[in-house]
């Protein structure tokens, strides 16, 4: 009998075989390949499971509270007397500023028009606009000295969120949750809660999973309304009938894997077909916020319409993590609330009266749990601002210079690091990079950033890529 076989269909077959012997080869560069028996390579897969560090973190998940736009470091976190003393005069060295001549940028510089006062046991320095996050002064780790690689919005917030300026990678997230999985199965491992009314600038790239396996990507969550869509029938339905159809859902699906394997959408379309099954039982206590006391709304502002918004979506956040999810992404007002190129002052006090609020009280509510040791909240935009004056009244973006906060999961509480030049344009003691940043979060999770890598185009890639980056554990921020 003569067999005949196309010449597609023989490089194909060829092709998957050679194909393995490369993978194997770059895997085996990575250390990623199965070890033997007793080994500690770090174990990384493309599903859930929650998965061991490459050593005991201090550290079991990551709240993120993304601030868009760009937070001006002098008005809130970095008071600068001299910036006041000299407002309204020239800088000294105009040739310092890299976008002087953009946008209404001039040579004119600008104090802040707030008061700062010292807060806490610890005294930090901080401004009138935040009052409950000076109230948790003493669990913070307030970062002056913080610089990124880009002056725009896409590209900075690229850069917070996935270690490079330009998009396509993954999201800090997904790595995260491709290096320990998950400790809840019945709900996603990054969960992302944005505001109900649109999105912030760079949209869903923000949450993506880039080239790693499609089940590490965000996962949007409502904060009003149906916190999950589509996860019930339009129809009630029994739980028999229930269980009959997503049985036979299973075998359809593993035969369709079957028949092309090695697609990871795919694959992740199938895994969330399942995770929404096991939803519909989990997720509905989770986010049911009914069951929290009047004492913990108000805590959030739930009682008020300015911060109500902001705050639901930090008490989702809360609940989230408490429930076992690796990591929750918190978003802002729809837009870029904290880019202030004009109206500086009533600009900033708008949005941190609807943010201040949610923010300290998901600080002191994991606190009083005891949650914050094993917690970490991020609090952070994509950059700075400029201490000189954009039009009449506002401040253009910079990347050599701005301020964050972190809290809990080992970070030394009551801490103020670093210190930029005594106008607050650049860092300059106790410099900190973003992908410095993302080793030292990676290090509280118990995973070494050298190590956690994923084979693509050729070479390892990795959430800091430290050989290009020079990204070191930030051991000062450190408890």
């Amino acid at each position: 009998m003569k067999l005949e076989i196309s010449r597609r269909q023989l490089l194909q077959s060829l092709g998957n075989g050679f194909g393995v012997l490369g993978l194997a080869g770059v895997l085996d560069e990575a250390g990623l390949l199965a070890a033997d028996a007793g080994s500690v390579n770090h174990p990384v897969g493309d599903d859930l499971v929650p998965r061991p560090g490459h050593y005991q973190g201090k550290a079991k998940a990551v709240i993120q509270l993304f601030q868009s736009g760009g937070p001006s470091q002098m008005d809130l976190f970095d008071h600068k007397p001299a910036l006041t003393k000299h407002n309204g005069q020239p800088h000294p060295s105009p040739e310092v500023f890299e976008t002087l001549n953009q946008a209404g940028n001039r040579n004119v510089l600008m104090g802040t028009a707030f008061e700062f006062a010292h807060h806490g046991e610890c005294g930090m320095h901080l401004s009138e606009l935040i009052p409950h996050i000076s109230g948790v002064a003493d669990d913070l780790c307030l970062v002056r000295s913080m610089h990124t690689a880009h002056n725009n919005h896409p590209f900075a917030i690229s850069m917070m969120q996935t270690g490079k300026t330009f998009l396509g990678r993954p999201a800090m997230g997904s790595w995260i949750c491709y290096g320990l999985g998950s400790e809840n199965r019945n709900l996603p491992g990054y969960i992302v809660l944005r505001d109900p009314a649109g999105y912030n600038p760079s949209g869903k790239t923000v949450w993506s999973n880039g080239w790693l396996p499609a089940i590490y990507q965000g996962t949007e969550f409502s904060s009003s309304g149906t916190p999950v869509l589509w996860m019930d029938p339009e129809r009630p339905r029994s739980a028999k009938a229930r269980a009959r159809s997503q049985k036979f859902l299973s075998l359809l699906n593993e035969g369709h894997l079957l028949r092309h394997p090695g697609e990871s959408e795919l694959d992740a379309r199938v895994q969330n077909f399942e995770l929404a099954a096991r939803m519909q039982l989990e997720a509905t206590d989770v986010l049911d916020l009914s069951s929290e006391t009047e004492a913990t709304r108000k805590m959030y502002g739930l009682d008020n319409e300015v911060t109500a918004g902001y705050g639901t979506r930090c008490l989702m956040a809360r609940r989230m993590v408490e429930a076992g999810v690796r990591f929750v992404q918190v978003f802002p007002p729809v837009g870029q609330p904290w880019d202030n190129h004009g109206q500086l002052n009533s600009g900033l006090r708008t949005i941190c009266d609807k943010t201040d609020h949610g923010s300290a009280a998901l600080i002191q509510d994991l606190k009083q749990r005891g949650l914050l040791d094993e917690v970490i909240v991020m609090w952070t935009g994509e950059f700075g601002r400029l201490p000189i004056t954009q039009g009449a009244d506002g401040r253009d973006h910079n990347r050599n210079a701005f301020s964050l906060l972190m809290a809990g999961g080992g970070f030394k509480a009551g801490l103020t690091h670093g210190a930029t030049d005594e106008f607050g344009y650049r860092s300059t003691e106790g410099r900190v990079s973003v992908p410095d940043l993302h080793a030292t979060i990676l290090h509280q999770l118990g995973i070494d950033h050298h190590k956690l890598s994923y084979p693509h185009a050729g070479r390892p890639e990795r959430l800091t890529d430290p050989e290009v980056t020079g990204a070191r554990v930030v051991e000062e921020l450190l408890a």
